[in-house]
This record gives C-alpha cells, sequence and structure tokens, in this order.
C-alpha cells in the first residue's frame, strides 16, 4: 500500500486563537477511514496566537509529543514540570495512569506553531513520565534522525510504544533511504517545505501510508521538515 493524504483533505478547526489541522479523528473531526495508523493515533498541526493556549485539562494512557516548528510553546503539568520549547526540542510527556497539562504560546506576540502527536502505548496503567531532548538542525540534515523510540534508542526521547519517530531536513540533492524492518509499516508527514516519498510530490501537511513496502527514499526536497513514523 502506497497511499497520499493531501494536507486539504484533513480535519480542520479554526477557533480565533487556535488555528488547527487534523491528521486523523480529533474532537468534533470525525472520519472513520482515518481513525488512527498502526499505534498513530494523532497529528495535529496547531497554530495558536501569541498569549493564547491550553488551559489545564486532563490525559491518561497515551504517549504525547510535540514537534515546534516556530514560536515557543509554554508547557506546565501536575508532575511538577515547567518548561518552554522551541524549533529543535521534541517534548514527551507518557500520561499513563492520569496527568493534567497546560501548554500555552512562549510569546506574547508571535504565532506558536507546532506538531501534537499521540501514540497509543504497549499497555494501559503505567506511571505518568516526562522528558525533552534537544536535536540540533545539523543532526537532521539530510538524512533521518530518531527522536523518539522505545528505552530512547540512540539518544532520542523515552516512549513506551513499539514505534520509533524520525526527523529530517532535505534540500537540494539531500537524500534519504529508510529500509523498512519486516511486517512494519510507515507514515510519512512533510510538516513544512515539499519533498517526494518514493518517487512522489508531497507539500506541507501531506503525508503518506506505506504498508508491505521494504524502503522509503525521500529525496527533491525543497526546504522541507519531514518526520517518518515506523510502526508495528
Amino acid at each position: 500500500m502506497f497511499e497520499i493524504r493531501r494536507s486539504n483533505e484533513r480535519g480542520h478547526a479554526n477557533h480565533g486563537w487556535l488555528d488547527s489541522y487534523h491528521t486523523f479523528s480529533f474532537a468534533d473531526y470525525y472520519d472513520p477511514q482515518n481513525m488512527h495508523f498502526g499505534a498513530l493515533r494523532v497529528i495535529n498541526e496547531d497554530r495558536v496566537a501569541g498569549g493564547q493556549g491550553f488551559g489545564a485539562h486532563g490525559h491518561r494512557d497515551m504517549e504525547i509529543v510535540s514537534y515546534v516548528l516556530e514560536g515557543a510553546l509554554a508547557h506546565r503539568d501536575s508532575m511538577g514540570n515547567g518548561s518552554t520549547i522551541r524549533p529543535g526540542d521534541v517534548q514527551r510527556m507518557s500520561a499513563g495512569t492520569g496527568v493534567r497539562h497546560s501548554e500555552f504560546n512562549g510569546s506574547p506576540t508571535e504565532t506558536a506553531h507546532f506538531l501534537q502527536i499521540w501514540i497509543i502505548p504497549d499497555a494501559p496503567g503505567g506511571a505518568p513520565g516526562y522528558e525533552e531532548k534537544r536535536f540540533a538542525d545539523e543532526e537532521k540534515r539530510g538524512r533521518l534522525r530518531v527522536i523518539a523510540a522505545p528505552g530512547g534508542a540512540e539518544g532520542s526521547v523515552n516512549i513506551g510504544a513499539d514505534a520509533r519517530i524520525f526527523a529530517g531536513l532535505f534540500d537540494g540533492d539531500e537524500r534519504a533511504d529508510f529500509d523498512v524492518p519486516a511486517g512494519r509499516r510507515v507514515y510519512v508527514h512533510v510538516a513544512r517545505g515539499a519533498v517526494t516519498v518514493n518517487g512522489e510530490a508531497l507539500g506541507a501537511g501531506d503525508a503518506a501510508k506505506l504498508e508491505g513496502i521494504s524502503k522509503v527514499t525521500l529525496e527533491n526536497g525543497e526546504n522541507a521538515e519531514v518526520l517518518l513514523f515506523d510502526l508495528a
């Protein structure tokens, strides 16, 4: 299977302070054909106006990864964590048995643009947890850098799910090949710019679902920032 989903096919909600695109069913957006892909449950592309954000609310039994594209995102949670993350930072919150948190734009004037990603954990009822790490552009330039994986493999953030998330930056002649492990599926999301995935041109917000394919090739990038999900 090699299925393309274009940016304008996603769910969309504009609340004024929040402009959000939903890759999978979320909140008032329901699409029975796009509930999840393997353990990948949510990719929300959010733009939050200056000084605005999500007030304290609860989650449980979900691995939540935030990936900032522009601006700053201020995090607070019931575990006592407080931090502001910026482009290059990756934040992981394991909701486990239950956690409350808030996410606000860290600037009073500039828009915060980020991806919120939910991964279904391998087992429910784990202990809540929090982690963040920074990945410099040089680590992602022309290659796929693992940013989230079980056990924090290769210096990534640790997620309690059979999934790995990679990030890459591609421009000009830069190219990366991902050898898909047997029996795995891959989801590619173009966060910005443009790139070809196995010869198919994708732009910002576009994505590809791949199953039964042994290799994924990313090339012909135009200021592209890409996330690749390796899923059971």
